[in-house]
């Protein structure tokens, strides 16, 4: 295990989340299993580029502290920040990282541990919300914390078989990616745009059906702590989250098929939310903080987002989104620091490439 190689990167795009940043670098460079790299892929922001570029000149050559400081060669976007990353990578084993989340000390330990199964692919981890207020709301249900990016009650614990990991918490071979190309641009963030999501999700359905042996796992002990800043902590943001989750739901089921893409949800939706509605009003019988929100709360965030899902689902077929997803194009022998060239697209099922 302690030989095995990861590449870890962290997708940025803002000033605004500087400390952050330099937060979550340090995490990984205090891992007990030392990271072989840091990638600091900066997506389409020269001030920032250059601000990184100086603050990790020194530490870009120190022997077992490597950060790499990269530009997004690609649309703007997480996902294509991510597969300039894995152009650039040399390790074994690629790891993600969000910019405002810093990991415990045995994070990549715990993801090397799950691959002495070589048919293992992808192991992520469990993420725990870190509130800017210093306290959850007490309407927010836990049946839904993946709005703030943190693991939501309703997930088996332990070390369990998923049909997808959770991009922001998460590790991949690197041979995953040669077998399913990359992440697929035009369904995730894409800087201060609406709250989108699932690439992640399309990714993995994609490697499982690339290489039916393979095998994916989420490890709780893997665990990363993620800052939810107090605009996050609002109802309007879970609203307009859940209603993006669902717009994103329907190109993934687009790409995919219904039945894989739609999987995990009927599953959640049928058992571990109608539980929640439960609790909450159980709670508020008994003059419980928040339990009435908090079952109102899951009502509001099924039906927006089976609003965005159903909205989602036209535009599809009329053609008015697209999105496109092709091979990792390794980085030219310049280094890390070089322009990475762009995935070739390939067209996903029901979509146009752009």
């Amino acid at each position: 295990m302690s030989d095995r190689r990861f590449s870890v990167v962290i997708c940025v795009y803002t000033e605004d989340r500087w400390d952050d940043i330099l937060a979550a670098v340090a995490s990984v460079r205090n891992q007990s299993l030392q990271a072989l790299e840091t990638l600091l892929v900066v997506d389409h922001n020269p001030a920032l580029l250059d601000r990184l570029t100086r603050e990790y000149r020194e530490t870009a050559v120190t022997a077992g502290a490597a950060v790499h400081v990269l530009a997004n060669a690609g649309p703007r976007g997480l996902s294509s920040g991510r597969n300039t990353g894995i152009a650039a990578s040399k390790g074994e084993f690629v790891a993600f990282l969000d910019d405002d989340a810093v990991a415990e000390k045995d994070w990549l330990r715990w993801f090397a541990d799950g691959y002495d199964d070589p048919r293992v692919m992808a192991v992520g981890g469990r993420t725990a919300p870190d509130w800017e207020s210093g306290r959850r709301p007490d309407w927010f249900p836990e049946e839904f914390d993946w709005v703030v990016g943190a693991t939501y009650r309703g997930l088996p614990p332990g070390r369990v078989r998923v049909r997808n990991v959770l991009g922001g918490n998460a590790s991949f071979r690197r041979t995953a990616f040669d077998a399913s190309g990359g992440f697929a641009t035009g369904i995730g963030r894409d800087g201060d745009k609406r709250p989108l999501g699932c690439e992640e999700t399309e990714l993995c359905i994609r490697l499982g059906k690339a290489l039916p042996g393979a095998v994916l796992l989420i490890d709780d002990r893997a665990v990363i702590h993620h800052k939810v800043p107090a605009a996050r902590e609002r109802f309007a943001y879970f609203r307009t989250r859940t209603y993006a989750e669902g717009l994103s739901k329907a190109l993934v089921a687009r790409s995919v098929g219904a039945g894989k893409g739609l999987e995990s949800e009927r599953r959640y939706t049928t058992r571990v939310l109608p539980a929640g509605v439960l609790r909450g009003l159980r709670d508020a019988a008994l003059g419980r903080p928040g339990g009435a929100g908090r079952a109102g709360a899951i009502l509001t965030g099924v039906a927006a987002a089976a609003g965005g899902y159903a909205i989602g689902t036209a535009r599809a077929r009329r053609g008015a989104v697209s999105f496109s997803s092709g091979p990792i194009v390794p980085l030219p022998e310049t280094g890390p620091e070089a322009a990475a060239p762009a995935p070739a697209p390939a067209s996903a099922p029901g979509s146009e490439t752009r």
